[in-house]
């Protein structure tokens, strides 16, 4: 008896001769890739210049995709683009060359290393709070950049550089994270083009390579440890040759964890700050939490795991406004996903954004429900941090950084949402607040 073959993977209407789904994507990439989920099943294809591309909508073969079939896929265009960008590292690597570059960099990301953090990550909530105005209008969004380069910088390099210099470092850093969202999403001739946008990004990307090895010059000469991740990766050795990284790795780790980290962290925040606002309820059960188990003290490390609430509003948060809205692989070899088998080179794709507001596996989607969350069992579709060998090396450092921010800022300031306001995701690097306005109060008002 012969198994009857699978249906043929359906294409997205609206492609255009050449540029495919390209100008769809450009103008609402959300709306489209939510609108595939509703017209079509488990695969659909859609066109982007010179790729045949596979959007994997069904989480039982998203999750094989990233679990099971490791050896016969690389990362894909997004990840590739990424490495262009910014350079070779654990982020965009894949196949034995990630394997390799993720046990050098594990050390930075021990319960033991996170744990020192802490005190960095409070120390800078502390002080961006003190700075915002009571009764001043504050661009949320752009203050969590500032908060989250500055919780990064210094875990990375806080003994390192003097002030004058890692401020120039932020200032860069927040130039380069902006563009390359813009230029993921555009064709390579587009980056060659002499447009201001592109010399400011090359611009700014040279001056972070060029103060990092400065940095990593002068610390090797010094040898001194200052105890921050910039000297871990210099103690990091390569398992093939046994030597220390070369300044341009450690430059490339660097700059892709900047630029991913800080993203993905300043979107979360804005997004957990934007739901406490328009929950009261919520919010009042969040510092209820704090109050009882930090008694008025600064968060340590030894809080966080005693705040389940606060966690569990920021897993809604994660579910509901998932930052990363493409998520890429590629085919090395002939490859089999479900009941299809896919030629070499066929680019798959996956949205955790719209994953995560499937009705079929979250009830009532858009609804901001922390308790959703209280069992403790996340369904096969919850895919925070991705899965597999390439799951997230930063997601304990990540959700350090969220709890502990989150435990000083919310005791500290009351944001309300500025009348009439209506926020909407739009997605770059990350899905982000388009815009979101908040009026600063003292808490105790």
């Amino acid at each position: 008896m012969t198994l009857a073959a699978p249906p043929p993977i359906p294409r997205a209407s609206g492609s255009l001769p050449v540029l495919g789904h390209s100008l769809r994507l450009v103008r609402d990439n959300l709306g489209f890739i939510a609108s595939l989920r509703a017209d079509y099943g488990p695969l659909v294809e859609i066109g982007l210049p010179g790729t045949r591309t596979i959007v994997v909508q069904d989480p039982a073969l998203i999750r094989t995709m990233l679990v099971d079939l490791g050896p016969s896929l690389d990362k894909g265009r997004f990840f590739e683009k990424m490495g262009q960008l910014l350079g070779d590292s654990v982020v965009t690597a894949a196949g034995q060359d990630h394997v390799r570059k993720r046990r050098q960099l594990q050390p930075a990301f021990t319960h033991s290393e996170i744990a020192r953090y802490v005190a960095i990550m409070r120390q800078e909530a502390i002080t961006a709070t003190a700075g915002w105005r009571p009764g001043r209008t504050l661009d949320v969004r752009e203050a969590m950049v500032k908060l989250s380069l500055d919780m990064l910088a210094k875990t990375v390099f806080s003994g390192s550089l003097d002030e004058k210099t890692f401020l120039r470092l932020r200032r860069d850093l927040s130039v380069v994270m902006n563009g390359v969202g813009a230029r993921i999403m555009l064709p390579d001739w587009v980056e060659r083009l002499p447009l201001p946008a592109n010399r400011r990004f090359d611009r700014a990307r040279d001056a972070v390579r060029a103060t990092i090895d400065r940095a990593v010059t002068e610390l090797q000469a010094s040898g001194h440890d200052t105890g921050d991740m910039l000297s871990l990766l210099l103690r990091a050795r390569d398992e093939e040759t046994g030597r220390p990284l070369t300044g341009y790795q450690v430059c490339s780790e660097i700059l892709t964890l900047a630029v991913a980290g800080t993203e993905t962290t300043a979107s979360v925040l804005s997004w957990v700050l934007y739901e406490l606002a328009r929950h009261p309820d919520i919010e009042s059960r969040v510092l209820d939490e704090l109050d009882e188990v930090l008694g008025g003290e600064p968060v340590t490390f030894d809080h966080l795991a005693r705040l389940p609430y606060l966690n569990r509003v920021i897993t809604e948060t994660l579910r509901l406004h998932h930052t990363g809205w493409l998520v890429t692989r590629r085919t090395v070899t002939e490859t089999r996903l479900g009941a299809w088998t896919l030629p070499p080179g066929t680019e798959l794709a996956y949205c955790q954004h719209a994953l995560h507001r499937d009705p079929d596996i979250f009830p009532d989607p858009l609804a901001f429900d922390p308790d959703r969350h209280l069992d403790g069992s996340p369904p096969a579709g919850f895919l925070p941090f991705g899965a597999g060998k390439h799951k997230c090396i930063g997601d304990r450092f990540a959700l350090t950084e969220l709890v502990t921010a989150l435990a000083t800022i919310l005791p500290a300031v009351r944001l309300s949402l500025s009348p009439g306001q209506t926020v909407t995701p739009v997605a770059r690097a990350t899905v982000r607040p388009r815009r979101l306005l908040m009026t600063v109060r003292p808490r105790e008002d």
